[in-house]
């Protein structure tokens, strides 16, 4: 298992298991820095009521409360998850990672 963390403070903790299909020259790649983004949700506004936010003001999201959050690497869709907080940060717990097969 690896943890490291990124100049932006990202606390990552991974485990790779090296398979029949993980090319040996995989490790020219892994230290390439990727943008990993996590999308709570979004809405779209009338730009007088943007204009009108001030400090307290509370925007409604798009995606209901319960509602995993989307993981995506460079824009592209790798996992869903749960938002939890971690000491005193947040987190996202991975429920699901796209286009993953389990093997039995």
């Amino acid at each position: 298992m690896g943890s490291g963390t990124d100049r932006r403070g990202c606390q990552l903790k991974v485990t790779m298991n090296a398979t029949a299909e993980t090319p040996a020259n995989l490790n020219l790649v892994l230290d390439i820095p990727v943008s990993l983004t996590i999308e709570l949700g979004g809405c779209q506004l009338p730009m007088r009521e943007v204009l009108q936010l001030h400090i307290g003001s509370v925007v409604q999201l798009d995606k209901p409360a319960d509602a995993p959050v989307e993981l995506n690497v460079n824009g592209r869709l790798i996992a869903r998850g749960e938002v939890v907080v971690v000491e005193d940060r947040f987190g996202v717990k991975i429920t699901e990672v796209i286009g993953s097969v389990t093997k039995e």
